[in-house]
């Protein structure tokens, strides 16, 4: 065997060769390509003919010679090897059988080591003739896990779109779902499906969001192209969904329309139009009002919707204004809430009575304060009106000793007062309610810290739309499209931490403690008067009561016992 340079118009095709079947016109410009780019990389082999004649036949890489001639090589290098007595049949056959393939792991490799050498993508997609598309596709592998590779080379590949979602996701992410996805017993297959639908996060595209960069950087939006899209439309895109959501959203508050509405769509991806509106499909009337919605795409839509006409008034109505009111909106509390604070409240000032430390008078005071609350139902001697509760015998049994006679051990005497205020006092929804006094008692002794947390799905459905993003403030979740997606980000967020409503705190607003005082004089003689104002309950900060004057609480008890 040796190496010679001969014209390949000179070499003749040998008839007994294995592969007969004509090749396709794109493999031919494939490889035409390749040898106008850099030549014949693998010389042809060629035999002296058999039957003695002086010329050459070609044993293997017929479609090299044609295409050297296309390319218009007046010379290439050949390997002459001796003429064999089958004509070269075996050695065809051989050489076709055994060639293997470059598979797309080792195609990689080795654009990667072209890229390394300076070549460019354009450049080499030139020399293979092959699309600057595919030669971007072969690159993503260097995004791939190793391990991941390894099974690829060995002949099973994931399609385009699930190397792209693969490619997409970081190495951890990659390796923790390989883990769960690799075969297992032997099995040569993966499902590529499975391992790309794991790693798959959901895009959104620039050419949808109606905000701009300034919104963009507000909510930590980082724009990626999209290499595989037509090159005619803006493909950049983000898997920061809930930044993308929240922008569109803050987007569609800023340019509401005058007397315009943000509404949902239902599970059908229909907009949802106030009670008894009618949508219109046609031009609009200067009546008719605007509805911004996000689509299940997270695109800003609109439509127009008419209300009903208002009802005739009458004639004492005739001068009020007709402009069209819109439905009562949600409280930011439902009553469900309400009765869940006062529950949570309840057993909270309970356990405060029961373990927080407090002090000898203030313990004295809170007595008082439980005298006043709404649910005591026994009659006093001195007067018809209502001012004590009397099933207390079992906390009162405490205090006397077995000669009638009250203790004076102050141990037993705190735990007696604890336990009667801790079936005296409630803040329930219910004819238990104590009212104000509750609260103020739980202000007192600092009730508040032993609130459950409320970050729950059944206390957060409680709460109107505008409450549960007031929720949201201070922490990282952004107010959704959907209330229930929002609800559901608040709870995820809130399972790790405690989370208190604001409208549960046992402090009352001053508002309420003036109309609580201004309501509850205790009416009595004017040598023993004694009012809100002299025991100075609930003045200012309903916590003072540590401050009160055991001498007044005193007198206090004394005109009660009158």
């Amino acid at each position: 065997m040796h190496l010679m340079k001969v014209d390949p118009r000179a070499l003749k095709e040998n008839s007994d060769r294995s592969r007969q079947t004509k090749s396709t016109p794109q493999a031919d410009a494939l490889l035409l390509a390749t040898i106008k780019a850099v030549g014949l990389v693998q010389p042809p082999v060629i035999a002296p003919e058999s039957d003695g004649g002086n010329g050459y036949i070609i044993d293997s890489g017929h479609r090299r010679v044609r295409q050297a001639i296309a390319a218009g090589l007046e010379e290439i290098d050949v390997l002459v090897v001796d003429a064999a007595n089958d004509n070269g049949a075996m050695r065809s056959m051989v050489e076709n059988i055994a060639r293997d393939p470059l598979n797309p792991v080792d195609q990689w490799r080795a654009i990667e080591r072209l890229v390394a050498l300076g070549w460019t993508e354009e450049a080499i997609g030139v020399a293979l003739a092959l699309p600057v598309r595919q030669v971007k596709k072969l690159r993503l592998l260097a995004n791939v896990l190793p391990a991941m590779l390894d099974h690829m080379a060995k002949g099973d590949m994931p399609n385009e779109q699930q190397l792209r979602a693969i490619a997409a996701a970081n190495l951890d992410e990659q390796r923790e779902v390989w883990k769960a996805q690799k075969p297992k017993n032997g099995d040569p297959q993966v499902s590529w499906w499975s391992v790309a639908n794991a790693l798959s996060k959901k895009r959104m595209y620039a050419r949808d969001a109606s905000f701009g960069d300034d919104l963009a950087q507000a909510y930590g939006i980082s724009w990626v192209e999209d290499l595989f899209a037509p090159a005619d439309e803006d493909s950049r895109y983000t898997t920061n969904v809930e930044g993308f959501l929240g922008a569109q959203q803050e987007w569609m508050t800023i340019h509401l329309p005058k007397r315009g509405v943000i509404t949902d769509v239902n599970n059908y991806g229909e907009v949802v139009l106030p009670p008894k509106a009618e949508r219109v499909y046609g031009k609009p009337g200067k009546s008719d009002r605007t509805a911004m919605y996000l689509d299940r795409e997270g695109k800003v839509q609109s439509v127009n919707f008419r209300l009903p006409e208002p009802k005739k008034k009458s004639a004492d109505e005739a001068e009020a204004d007709e402009a069209i009111v819109m439905p009562k909106p949600r409280p930011d509390v439902t009553r469900k809430g309400v009765e869940m604070i006062g529950d949570l409240r309840t057993d909270a000032l309970h356990e405060a009575l029961a373990r927080a430390p407090i002090e000898d008078d203030t313990l004295m005071a809170l007595l008082v304060l439980a005298l006043a609350g709404r649910n005591i139902s026994v009659q006093s001697g001195a007067s018809d009106e209502v001012y004590g509760f009397a099933g207390m015998e079992r906390h009162a049994v405490q205090l006397v000793d077995g000669d009638g006679k009250l203790t004076s051990d102050r141990d037993t005497l705190r735990v007696a007062a604890r336990s009667a205020l801790i079936d005296v006092l409630s803040a329930r929804e219910n004819r238990t309610k104590s009212g104000i006094v509750a609260r103020l008692a739980g202000d007192a002794i600092g009730a508040d810290g032993y609130l459950p947390t409320m970050g729950t799905e059944e206390f957060l459905s409680c709460l109107s739309r505008q409450a549960l993003e007031r929720s949201c403030k201070d922490t990282p979740v952004l107010p959704r499209a959907r209330v229930k997606d929002t609800r559901a980000a608040l709870v995820e967020h809130l399972k790790e931490q405690r989370f208190v409503h604001p409208s549960a705190a046992f402090a009352p607003t001053a508002a309420e403690v003036a109309s609580w005082r201004s309501k509850s004089v205790v009416g009595a003689d004017d040598d023993a008067d004694v009012t809100a104002d002299d025991a100075d309950i609930g003045s200012g900060d309903a916590a003072a009561l540590d401050d009160v004057d055991p001498d007044t609480i005193d007198e206090a008890y004394r005109v009660a016992a009158e």
